[in-house]
């Protein structure tokens, strides 16, 4: 399958057909990367690393727990100080 190299403005795009595009769940503002090797250009979704999202955890997104309630189905509380496991 081919496509062609449009402008957009200052830059140039690229069309990615529709049965492309739902293959590999692409849509309208997805983030994607760009990789060159030699004389291939390479486009993947933008995939996020365990390290990036902790490196973003800080005072002011980090919030307590929330008080979900008595067990309603077959859950084990077990209360430690202001610890609770549940198991299901």
């Amino acid at each position: 399958m081919q496509s062609r190299i449009v402008k957009c403005g200052n830059s140039l795009g690229v069309r990615i057909p529709g049965s492309i595009a739902k293959k590999i769940g692409l849509v309208e503002g997805t983030l994607i990367d760009f990789q060159v090797e030699k004389d291939v250009l390479i486009i993947r979704r933008r995939c996020y690393r365990l390290e990036e999202f902790l490196s973003r955890i800080a005072p002011d997104n980090t919030y307590g727990e929330i008080n979900t309630g008595n067990p309603v189905g077959r859950e084990i509380w077990r209360c430690r100080e202001f610890t609770s496991l549940a198991l299901i």
